[in-house]
């Protein structure tokens, strides 16, 4: 691959969300914010939203890795799940050791004993599901009657939700609104603005060990915010298509036509049209916005 030709380290836009790539940018500085006041005042259920390709794995990963040592936490990555496999998912992932044979009722219970054993030892327990809008409606029945289990002072276990549009859509339903009521804290992750996605590509280029004069100028960040609509996936699979055209013709810098051309051969992203005056007030403004950014970035 290109990683010697650009004298890299590692792979700065594949798609696995790897939190040693987390940009704080205000969208996710901000859900990562609700998350960690939410989960510390002890709330039962907590939702993410967000658009496909927003980094809502990155995030769930990211506040998997910055709770993990102060809570006993269940990770399901897979939510096409019944509510028996929710129960069996949930005392596995709690590291129960339970009889295959048992009935719904008596894992149920197993499950209450374990959650209150851990609460006297002083442990809170965290459920993240992630692609939460594929549970079904008995799933999410059985996450709420779990978030019935309480002390008189706090809850068992506390439940976040990351998930899909569609998740808001199928919670909007009647027929969870029990649950519904009880989601105290939600953020709903944005797309980055064209500043955004110059300081993301910039940022994980640096953290992948890129330390020379920017690939990507702000003219060429604009493109490819422009094309991807602020989506991170959409900008790391144009900026690795772009960063392959360059090496493929074995020039050290990339170029506009890299970019059209990663455009035209990725699905979803926007055509480019660039009126040349609307561009340079863009860029002008775009410039602005990334040194505002910067100095925001250092306040943190």
């Amino acid at each position: 691959m290109y990683l010697s030709f650009f004298n890299l380290s590692e792979m700065p836009f594949t798609l696995t969300p790897n939190t040693q790539f987390f940009c704080a940018l205000a969208p996710h500085h901000e859900a990562m914010q609700v998350l960690t006041t939410a989960l510390s005042m002890g709330e039962g259920f907590i939702k993410v939203t967000g658009e496909v390709g927003t980094g809502k794995t990155l995030l769930c990963r990211k506040l998997l890795n910055q709770i993990e040592q102060e809570y006993c936490v269940a990770y399901l990555p897979n939510s096409y799940l019944g509510p028996d496999e929710l129960r069996w998912a949930l005392a596995v992932e709690l590291g129960m050791e339970v009889d295959k044979t048992l009935d719904q009722q008596a894992l149920s219970q197993l499950i209450n004993h374990h959650l209150l054993a851990l609460q006297s030892e002083n442990k809170r327990v965290v459920l993240l599901i992630d692609e939460a809008q594929c549970l079904s409606w008995d799933a999410l029945e059985a996450l709420r009657l779990f978030t019935n289990l309480e002390t008189e002072s706090e809850k068992l276990i506390q439940v976040v939700l990351f998930g899909q549009p569609e998740l808001d859509d199928k919670l909007a339903n009647n027929r969870v609104r029990q649950l519904r009521q009880r989601i105290s804290f939600s953020y709903t992750l944005r797309a980055m603005t064209a500043a955004e996605v110059i300081y993301y590509i910039n940022h994980r280029l640096q953290v992948a060990g890129f330390n020379q004069p920017p690939l990507f100028n702000n003219q060429l960040g604009l493109k490819i915010a422009r094309a991807s609509r602020g989506i991170p996936r959409l900008v790391n699979i144009l900026c690795h298509k772009t960063l392959l055209q360059a090496y493929g013709e074995g020039v050290s810098s990339v170029s506009a036509a890299h970019i059209k051309l990663a455009v035209k051969d990725t699905e979803d992203c926007t055509a480019m049209t660039f009126n040349k005056q609307w561009a340079y007030f863009a860029i002008a403004i775009t410039v602005l916005s990334i040194a505002v950014l910067g100095l925001w970035r250092q306040a943190l």
